[in-house]
């Protein structure tokens, strides 16, 4: 099973889509390694996690916080953004569902605030 630090040390590999998404048993492996409120997608090909702050220019920074983990692995994900909360989805589009990027990504966004 992957730990957070085993996560955070990796880095994303490119995926231009041609290799399948990973399997549950592979997803159900890698979920504990993330902070708790990561959560699954019912149908399986995402995690979102809601993050909570005490005003905009809070969330604004983490916002941005998150970008540049983003641009530096070259995998990016939705951000739902509001007043003091934001939402982050991570997911593959390139295939259709969750990569090890995905959980590479969010462990790296967990060490931002947690």
């Amino acid at each position: 099973m992957a730990t957070s630090t085993d996560l955070t040390s990796r880095r994303c590999k490119p995926c231009e889509g041609g290799v399948p998404p990973l399997a549950a048993d592979a997803i159900a492996g890698l979920m504990p390694a993330l902070h708790p409120d990561w959560k699954l997608a019912a149908d399986g090909k995402s995690i979102r996690r809601v993050f909570g702050f005490s005003g905009y220019n809070r969330c604004i920074g983490f916002v941005n916080a998150v970008a540049w983990i983003a641009n530096t692995e070259g995998h990016h994900p939705d951000l739902e953004v509001g007043y003091g909360r934001c939402v982050v989805s991570w997911w593959t589009h390139a295939i259709g569902g969750l990569s090890e990027n995905d959980f590479i990504c969010a462990a790296k966004v967990d060490r931002l605030v947690d």
